[in-house]
């Protein structure tokens, strides 16, 4: 499987995308509770009547963004074979006690746990089931780009610095496996409790996929509360170019290039069914609002602008001025 020309290693998580139910308990959730910024509040390109928000650091950057496209009247969504399952997010070593005791006061149930790797978690979800985690010990020092929200509800000191990783739930470790190491260039970090742990990348915070094999377990159902797609990040067109070709000449499906604006995506599945996306980490989000404006008000992609009214008039209400937050604390 592995082509003539492999390009360079991928950097690590671009993104992952999920999908939800309200959009303002989303909001309340991830910025009131979780102290993500909202950086861009837009529409998914290729179904305008839903939002899609962009929810990371201080500026948006690569490797920080949880994004959810929110079906106001959706189906919950079932877990399961050939999906992504849970999404880790990281944070700095001193601040486990400070995120259980906000969980706790906010009413979310939160298990604390050690991981099959050795790390420091807690686990919880959000209100539609969407399993997370925050992994502690992976600091600003490991995470790079990270910008921090001052302005947030999180003390910077105690803030999530990204995604950490995520966890895929397949049939069994091949073909999966193999196809992340032949294919995308992942490398086997180590293995336990069943588990199987593979990076890109630095390998490091950021870069990282748990396998969990669970055979005899049903196919899973993406809807709210289940992850859409995992996105992987490149640096610029040219290689994005080169994962494209590459992957095509595999003999794996593959879209086109397709310009989302703060970035270019390709899409592809795995061998096991989870949607793979590899985007490129600009132009990114300051291309069309200030960095003091992220998120504020609902940015289209030039080509949606005509349809503007139509779209806004469509999209349920959604105010960021009504998202609690326990400030600072």
């Amino acid at each position: 499987m592995m082509p003539d020309k492999q390009p360079r290693r991928l950097s690590g998580i671009h993104h992952v995308t999920a999908i939800a139910s309200d959009p303002q308990r989303n909001a309340e959730f991830y910025v009131g509770l979780l102290g993500l910024r909202l950086v861009k509040r837009s529409v998914n390109q290729d179904d305008p009547g839903t939002y899609h928000l962009f929810y990371a650091d201080g500026l948006g950057s690569p490797g920080t963004d949880l994004t959810f496209f929110p079906y106001i009247h959706g189906a919950r969504g079932v877990r399961g074979n050939g999906q992504a399952i849970a999404v880790a997010f990281a944070i700095p070593e001193t601040a486990l006690e400070f995120w259980t005791a906000r969980l706790a006061r906010a009413g979310v149930e939160a298990t604390r746990e050690q991981s099959q790797f050795e790390e420091e978690i807690i686990a919880f979800s959000d209100h539609d089931g969407l399993r997370l985690q925050l992994v502690a010990g992976a600091g600003p020092a490991d995470r790079t780009p990270w910008s921090p929200w001052h302005d947030g509800p999180v003390p910077v000191e105690m803030a999530i610095r990204g995604i950490h990783g995520v966890t895929v739930q397949e049939a069994g470790a091949d073909p999966t496996a193999g196809f992340l190491t032949e294919m995308l260039g992942f490398r086997l970090l180590g293995e336990g409790d069943g588990r199987l742990r593979f990076g890109t990348g630095s390998g490091s915070s950021g870069a990282l996929l748990d396998l969990w094999p669970q055979p005899g377990t049903p196919r899973g159902r993406v809807a709210a509360g289940t992850v859409h797609h995992v996105a992987w990040r490149t640096p610029a067109d040219e290689e994005h170019r080169q994962w494209r070709e590459a992957i095509a000449a595999a003999g794996i499906e593959v879209t086109p290039v397709i310009d989302r604006f703060w970035f270019h995506s390709i899409y592809f599945r795995e061998p096991g069914g989870v949607l793979f996306e590899i985007a490129t980490d600009g132009p990114g989000f300051t291309t069309d609002e200030t960095t003091e404006g992220l998120g504020e008000r609902l940015v289209l992609p030039p080509w949606l602008e005509p349809q503007r009214a139509q779209i806004e008039s469509t999209l349920p209400l959604l105010r960021l001025d009504r998202v609690p937050a326990e400030r600072k604390g």
